[in-house]
């Protein structure tokens, strides 16, 4: 056990320091027009033989798959193999869909099965020899550990354009992605690992050997943009996986075990198949190539042409005589026990509900688009949708309007025929309360949580902190909105994204102030601090001002740290919201992203009408306009009472809140000019600590009340 591990370890060191061997594009080894090269296999498997321990081994290995192959594997019998798609990924184009994925898998099945119709229409010299190699692909649908997947992995990581080391790549999946953190076995699954760059090639794999063997690294790399014939892809890249599968079941190029195709000493090479004749290799489709004497297969799957359509009969022969080998474990992916361990057998039934939608914060009337996820085979489906219109669906992928302000649940319950399974989403969809008007200001004193209110969104990628509820701190209060970044990981991205606000009145000019406090940890932070405004309800935002490293202070402290005095905040004046901006539904949101500086607070975040003010606006004051204020009886039993008077018609919003943040009852009032009387039915509430809030015109204020 002891030389198996010493031998898997030395197998990745050796990955590694080959893989970190970056060199220049080689024009020679791409397709005409394109600025990848389009295979590496060969540079990747001659690095591999620089370690002489390697070496010997691949020699070794291929005199036993000589003495393994003297006969051919029968016919008529389908091999079949489990694959995962690992997509790495940095948040850009590279995910690619489960449709694109499905889509090649769907290619690499017809490319094998000798189901692609161009496959007629080969140069009539090679008339009657494509083959059909009688090998499926089956997306796998259990991890090592047993648990049912999709039979693709998804992974968030820069690792994805470091191309330079595989490894890298490898142990970023291995230890991230959202299924399995651990082992994928390369005798197990044939791993496919889709990346957003692979050292300038668009794929590259290894030849059957033991030194490969069981570890993950035993797969195939593959640029996103060749993966299947959608999506990032395209038919004319589209043949990329049949190319590299080929080489994982022991092809060469058809002009020999190298990556120099045009090369006339080509000619005196071999790819150990007798019926490909002997070729310099295109890359492009000229059918009339014939430098070594003999018209080139150029339509050859293991040429670099634009026009690959086939597999010979020897080649065949070659790459299923490799799953019957010993070398690799190419031997074991096929096997009944295997297909079993993996879900690969054939036998598919329901294991998991799933669902997403389109968004899920949206204005009251919205549409949202819901979408099936459920795996991996589903034949009905049941929906709730509270709070929604309509309410209940059995659709595959319903659209359903949300006309009330709230937090509400979502539950799917799928179905294959005998096997049913329920996925419940709390507080999944947020419909965002009516805009408020302004003047806005939101000091957050009339907050116990920034946690599921409706006024506020929290938005966080994984990082160890996120927006939350300063209560002991603030510009001009006691409370304030916070991000405890001091420890975070780089690059973790939090955001604090607001209600619509109607700046429909808006004629002159508007301001959004805001306060910050924050402080350095050292001279080389790399914090940013990023303000955005929505015009449509979110659906799409527009940058409007950047603070970064040294712009947001100049002041350190290596310690913690908390504002101490009004001196400590940082007031921002942004005029730069044009017209196209005051909407109804305008939003504004918060963006952190955190880089190795310290902690930042923010507050009275302030909208208002007309030129910069060092002041607060706010419209209303308690000794002004809104007036004779008080809530009674206190504690209440069934019935609480809130007074307070007006000095013109406006719409007020009174809530109840519970100690955890979340809404117990909300009511919008069309208040008249002189003295309103709120009642509020408490009966189904229950007993406890609630907070009484009242806005009215973006004024707020906000009451302790007790319920019996």
């Amino acid at each position: 056990m002891k030389k198996k591990l010493l031998t898997i370890l030395a197998l990745v060191l050796l990955i590694s320091t080959a893989y970190a061997q970056v060199t220049n594009f080689d024009a020679s080894n791409a397709r005409d027009g394109e600025d990848v090269e389009y295979c590496l296999t060969h540079k990747k498997m001659n690095e591999l033989r620089i370690n002489p321990d390697a070496a010997v081994s691949f020699v070794q290995d291929e005199i036993i798959r000589s003495q393994e192959q003297q006969n051919a594997t029968p016919k008529a019998v389908v091999y079949y193999i489990p694959v995962v798609f690992h997509i790495l990924h940095n948040g850009g184009s590279e995910n690619i869909s489960d449709a694109q994925v499905i889509d090649a898998v769907a290619v690499m099945n017809r490319d094998f099965r000798l189901l692609n119709s161009d496959a007629s229409n080969v140069h009539p010299d090679f008339q009657g020899m494509p083959a059909d190699v009688e090998i499926e692909f089956r997306l796998a649908t259990k991890a090592p550990n047993g648990t049912c997947f999709t039979g693709i992995t998804r992974t968030q990581s820069s690792a994805s354009f470091d191309g330079a080391d595989g490894t890298i790549q490898v142990n970023a999946i291995r230890n991230g992605n959202d299924v399995y953190n651990g082992e994928w076995a390369g005798n197990k699954y044939l791993n496919i690992f889709v990346c957003g760059e692979i050292g300038g090639a668009a794929g590259y794999t290894t030849t059957p050997s033991n030194w490969v063997g069981s570890v993950m690294e035993n797969g195939i790399w593959i640029l996103h943009s060749y993966v299947g014939s959608i999506g990032t892809s395209s038919a004319g890249t589209s043949r990329t996986l049949t190319h590299e599968i080929g080489h994982w079941l022991n092809l060469e190029h058809v002009w020999g075990p190298n990556n120099n195709p045009g090369n006339v000493s080509s000619c005196g090479d071999d790819d150990g198949v007798s019926d490909t004749p002997n070729e310099i290799g295109v890359t492009s489709c000229n059918l009339n190539e014939a430098t070594c004497g003999v018209r080139a297969n150029v339509e050859n799957y293991m040429d670099y042409s634009y026009c690959s359509k086939m597999y010979t009969q020897g080649q065949v022969t070659r790459m299923r005589n490799a799953l019957e080998s010993n070398v690799g474990g190419r031997s074991n992916v096929k096997t009944a026990a295997n297909l079993l361990a993996t879900g690969a057998d054939g036998n598919l039934y329901l294991c998991n509900a799933e669902f997403s939608a389109d968004k899920t914060s949206i204005c009251s009337g919205d549409l949202i688009q819901f979408t099936d996820e459920s795996y991996n085979v589903v034949s009905g489906w049941t929906w709730t949708f509270n709070g929604g219109t309509p309410s209940n669906s059995t659709d595959q992928n319903p659209v359903i309007t949300y006309n009330t302000s709230g937090l509400y649940e979502v539950t799917l319950t799928a179905t294959d025929g005998s096997t049913n399974d329920t996925e419940v989403k709390s507080a999944f969809i947020r419909v965002l309360p009516d805009a408020a008007q302004i003047p806005f200001l939101e000091d957050f004193e009339g907050f116990s949580t920034l946690s599921n209110i409706e006024e506020w969104e929290i938005v966080n990628d994984g990082g160890s902190a996120e927006w939350e509820l300063e209560t002991s701190t603030g510009h001009t209060g006691t409370k304030c909105a916070r991000i405890l970044n001091n420890g975070q990981p780089n690059g973790s991205l939090d955001e604090l994204i607001s209600a619509p606000v109607d700046l429909s009145g808006i004629t002159g000019s508007m301001t959004l102030s805001f306060r910050y406090a924050y402080k350095r940890k050292n001279s080389s932070d790399d914090d940013w601090f990023r303000v955005y405004v929505t015009n449509n309800c979110g659906d799409s935002w527009a940058i409007r001002k950047t603070l970064h490293g040294g712009q947001l202070t100049s002041a350190t402290q290596s310690s913690s740290y908390t504002p101490s005095s009004a001196a400590d905040w940082t007031t921002i004046h942004m005029t730069n919201i044009t017209s196209a901006y005051w909407v109804d539904k305008f939003r504004h949101k918060f963006s952190f992203e955190a880089g190795g500086g310290n902690n930042m607070y923010l507050d009275n975040i302030n909208i208002y009408s007309g030129a910069a003010s060092d002041d607060l606006v706010i419209g209303l004051t308690e000794g002004g306009e809104l007036s004779e204020l008080s809530v009674y009886p206190n504690p209440a039993d069934d019935e609480l009472s809130l007074e307070f008077s007006l000095s013109a018609a406006q719409k007020a919003v009174v809530q109840l809140r519970d100690v955890s943040g979340k809404i117990a009852q909300r009511n919008v009032i069309h208040a008249n000019q002189g003295l309103n009387l709120v009642l509020l039915d408490t009966r189904e509430l229950a007993s406890g600590m609630y907070f009484l809030n009242l806005n009215v015109s973006g004024y707020q204020k906000t009451m302790q009340v007790i319920l019996k």
